[in-house]
């Protein structure tokens, strides 16, 4: 029995110490890391307005990389990037309106979502995981968050585009082996993601394939 407890004992130290080492990894990270020297800029308004035809209703929802985070010009924000090229492609005019808010988690994305869906939008675009991983949500939650968003813009008759959560193990001020639990974790909201939108009738883009 002694040697039960000093085994365990054992174990509850060795849990603390990768703990603490975890977390003064995550404190030296976001001392490191580079924060935007201003809020996104506004990128709303109209796309193409040459072409002619019913305007496309885009709406970027999201955190901030979504809104655009770290930009310095509206053309620059990823909505604009969007609605310039889907004009061009499309040769209709678009309508964009960013609701993304920086910072924001899946259970926060629901007010976003009720201000879509006044918007009565076509396409919309949500960018979400990235402040999951690093607030440690539960990636079970925030799959069931971000399931109902889609459904609800689904049921009003938009397309609905997710870009799945980026692998944060690529970001190079965290150091091993938070580095791995990072990208660990990442990666397994970006597959959850993935699963769930589609079967929502939504698609996908995987960041972490593409970043």
């Amino acid at each position: 029995m002694r040697a039960i407890g000093y085994g365990a004992a054992a174990t509850t130290a060795a849990a603390l110490a990768a703990a603490g080492v975890l977390y003064g990894q995550a404190g030296l990270a976001r001392r490191e890391i580079p924060r935007a020297e201003a809020p996104p800029p506004p990128g709303d308004g109209r796309y193409g307005t040459k072409f002619g035809g019913e305007p496309i209703t885009l709406v970027m929802l999201g955190d901030s990389t979504a809104a655009g985070y770290g930009v310095r010009r509206p053309r620059e924000t990823p909505g604009a990037l969007l609605a310039t090229g889907i004009s061009r492609r499309l040769r209709r005019p678009v309508d964009l309106r960013r609701l993304a808010v920086p910072g924001a988690t899946s259970d926060r994305l629901w007010h976003q979502v009720e201000a879509a869906l006044e918007l009565h939008p076509d396409l919309a675009v949500i960018l979400i995981g990235a402040n999951d991983v690093t607030h440690r949500a539960s990636v079970d939650a925030a799959v069931r968050h971000l399931v109902r968003a889609v459904r609800a813009l689904r049921a009003a008759g938009a397309q609905v585009v997710v870009g799945t959560c980026p692998d944060l193990g690529t970001v190079r001020p965290i150091a091993q082996p938070l580095r791995w639990v990072t990208r660990r974790w990442s990666r397994r909201l970006a597959a959850a993601q993935t699963v769930a939108v589609v079967a929502e009738g939504g698609r996908t883009v995987a960041f972490a394939d593409l970043l």
